[in-house]
């Protein structure tokens, strides 16, 4: 959240059934109304709020996380999309949206707080496991590309989709981490193991909040198929 004195930007909006508690932790803070809304991407836990808070803030999203949307029959489709990137200037403070490339899905974006050294990731950085939504245009090849062009940008500070706030030196590591998944998938998938095999053989407890659980176990099968033996 920035707040300014002519207005306040959210970043995401989780579940519709959050919007009260979210309007009501910005009037403890500000009496400004909520004034911009930016998606991070079209998942539901990150714009289920949409359609209740588009009655009074405008809402931006990247092309595809809006196509995607649509596509989904999602409500709180934006009215607003860009393609790479835009500024948005309230209250004599600035915040950058930038679309680096593919990676959680195809319409990530990141946004930029030139003037606290912030970046907010969605869910292209996070504290553990990552989903990657092959149904929607991820790719883990992409994402590493894409975590490359992230760390070019000038941050100390990051607020990741899930977890608690961490330092740019965090993003490294889990780059890092996700790595070393890449290869130790191709070195099974090389060996002749499975998608099944894999799931039960992979290693993951070496690494910090890696676990195969939920999301990441739904993920693996187009992570196998995606990389070359």
């Amino acid at each position: 959240m920035l707040t300014t004195d002519e207005g306040v930007i959210l970043i995401d909006d989780k579940f519709e059934r959050n919007v009260p508690e979210i309007l009501e932790k910005v009037r403890a803070i500000t009496p400004r109304p909520v004034r911009y809304m930016i998606n991070t991407h079209h998942h539901g836990d990150h714009i289920g709020g949409n359609a209740r808070l588009m009655e009074s803030a405008e809402i931006i999203a990247h092309t595809n996380a809006r196509a995607n949307l649509v596509r989904n029959s999602m409500p709180g489709a934006t009215r607003l999309a860009f393609n790479d990137a835009f500024e948005l200037y309230l209250g004599g403070k600035r915040i950058q949206a930038r679309h680096l490339g593919f990676g959680h899905a195809n319409g990530d974006v990141v946004i930029l707080f030139p003037q606290h050294r912030l970046l907010h990731t969605g869910d292209l950085f996070v504290r553990g496991t990552p989903f990657i939504d092959y149904a929607s245009g991820g790719s883990s090849e992409t994402w590493m590309k894409t975590l490359d062009r992230i760390l070019e940008l000038e941050f100390d500070t990051v607020i990741p989709g899930h977890g608690s706030i961490s330092r740019r030196e965090d993003i490294v590591r889990w780059k890092a981490d996700f790595e070393t998944v890449r290869r130790r998938v191709r070195e099974l998938k090389r060996a002749g193991k499975s998608r099944e095999e894999v799931a039960r053989e992979l290693k993951l407890d070496d690494l910090a909040g890696w676990s195969m659980t939920g999301l990441f176990a739904k993920s693996l099968p187009g992570l196998y198929d995606e990389l070359a033996p």
